[in-house]
């Protein structure tokens, strides 16, 4: 079962997330899943099996250019993931279609994402369940 998340799930989701997003602290991610609680363009989707959360996605609206799309605004799927005992049982194909519904429901015709250069795993992921690669990028930055 997949359901959106709510207010009440942010610490579910930062316990999941911290796995994958290991700079931040717990409590400073479930501040961003409480974001995606309340903010209308922005959605978290829980993957639950016998009633335990596994994984999860999120799904925000980009208004700004994303890359390789040709309408504004579009959905972008933020994050994924699935507990390692759990995966290759399409749960995160199931997480990321959840948050296709959502993007579709408002309107919008385009839904992109991203990954590391460097990682494999997520390109292969993105490649098998229908995203076409846009573009390589490599960004810069320094301090002045």
């Amino acid at each position: 079962m997949i359901l959106k998340a709510s207010l009440n799930d942010s610490r579910i989701l930062a316990q999941m997330a911290i796995k994958i997003w290991d700079n931040d602290s717990v409590e400073e991610l479930e501040q961003e899943f409480n974001e995606f609680a309340v903010n209308s363009d922005m959605a978290s989707f829980i993957k639950y099996v016998d009633k335990k959360p596994v994984g999860f996605s999120n799904v925000s609206i980009r208004y700004d250019y994303v890359e390789g799309c040709e309408t504004s605004p579009v959905g972008y799927l933020e994050g994924i993931y699935v507990e390692d005992c759990y995966r290759n049982n399409n749960f995160a194909r199931d997480l990321v279609e959840a948050c296709e519904v959502w993007v579709k429901s408002k309107g919008i015709k385009e839904f992109a994402s991203d990954c590391e250069l460097t990682n494999l795993d997520s390109l292969a992921f993105h490649l098998a369940i229908g995203f076409s690669e846009a573009n390589r990028i490599i960004c810069f930055k320094k301090d002045i």
